[in-house]
């Protein structure tokens, strides 16, 4: 069974008088412990697509399983424990709490879950020691360069222990140092942990880090190559 299967799955906005289709009978599917990278020019889908893998939108048609649950058929306190528990998010602009110190910004979903404070403080301090950022427990998010503000993101995406991690566009705001040293991480986290990785990205070069290129066009799936293992022999991750 496939982590993830999309059947014929199709979204349609509804703009006054103007329908605007964004995705149209689209199908795949993504196993456990794949690197996907997700391509395409502004307006092909591809954010659409993401948004429905990360249960932040419904397909107008079609069926979307999710380790084979039908996702179309939960409440929206399901959808809501799937974000928790099963699918961490990376954005582009990082999204932490500007007043908050890393360790706490890594906390907020276990806090949403409702675990214990102690408990909440030593897996946040573990996901940053994963990360490389043992020792900026206490900064907040000013006092960190990008590429750390985007590893406190990524510590906060893994610390309950996700399945998944959906990352659109995660360097779009660094520079290509940064960007490499994150993409090295996103391998290292795919290799060693068997994280599911699904990465938006317009790059070449940072698509070329995944082992797997699914290219939108217009609303359709135009291509989808895979490597076996491609990434592995060409970074060397300390």
């Amino acid at each position: 069974m496939s982590l993830i299967e999309v059947r014929e799955i199709s979204k349609t906005y509804h703009l006054g008088d103007i329908d605007l289709d964004v995705l149209k009978s689209v199908t795949t599917t993504i196993d456990q412990g794949e690197f996907v990278a997700v391509m395409g020019p502004s307006g092909s889908g591809k954010s659409t697509f993401m948004n429905m893998l990360g249960c932040l939108d419904q397909p107008s048609s079609g069926t979307y399983l999710l380790e084979g649950v039908d996702v179309g058929s939960l409440s929206r306190d399901d959808l809501a424990e799937i974000r928790n528990k099963k699918i961490g998010f990376v954005f582009q602009g990082f999204n932490l709490l500007s007043r908050t110190s890393a360790i706490e910004n890594v906390e907020l979903p276990l806090l949403y879950d409702g675990i214990h404070a102690r408990e909440r403080h030593e897996r946040a301090r573990m996901a940053l020691k994963n990360v490389g950022l043992e020792g900026r427990e206490d900064h907040r998010p000013n006092q960190l360069s990008g590429g750390q503000q985007q590893r406190v993101a990524i510590a906060r995406a893994l610390v309950n222990e996700v399945p998944i991690i959906l990352a659109d566009e995660p360097t779009g705001n660094l520079d290509t140092k940064t960007s490499l040293e994150i993409m090295e991480l996103f391998v290292k986290l795919n290799l060693d942990s068997h994280i599911t990785v699904i990465l938006v990205t317009h790059e070449p070069d940072i698509a070329a880090y995944s082992k797997r290129i699914i290219k939108f066009i217009d609303g359709r799936i135009v291509s989808d190559e895979s490597g076996e293992d491609k990434n592995i022999d060409r970074f060397v991750i300390n």
